[in-house]
């Protein structure tokens, strides 16, 4: 009997495709570092890039990696980036963990 996480055409099933995409993302700790830091509210690059002590660039190239996850969004303020967690998005994230890993 096929168990529900193995079968893609269960909801448990989809669930395991959608954590993976996650867990992709989050497989760098300066990720782990950026979505902290915006835990504590809304940042441009320049206030992300300093306290981890990261060229900017590198810091983009997470955070580009982090919204392609869905994990973060951003809004245009004149020439800056913000940008600020999903936290729909990290619910979700949660959710589907938790259904995925429980028994």
């Amino acid at each position: 009997m096929q168990q529900d996480c193995c079968n893609i055409h269960t909801k448990k099933g989809k669930g395991v495709g959608q954590v993976s995409g996650y867990l992709r993302a989050l497989n760098e700790p300066n990720r782990l570092k950026i979505l902290c830091l915006l835990k504590q509210g809304e940042r441009c690059v320049c206030d992300i890039f300093e306290p981890l002590g990261l060229p900017q660039n590198l810091v983009s190239h997470h955070l580009k990696a982090l919204r392609d996850a869905g994990l973060i969004d951003y809004r245009k303020e004149g020439t800056k980036v913000i940008y600020f967690r999903d936290e729909k998005a990290i619910a979700n994230f949660q959710k589907l963990l938790k259904d995925v890993m429980s028994v």
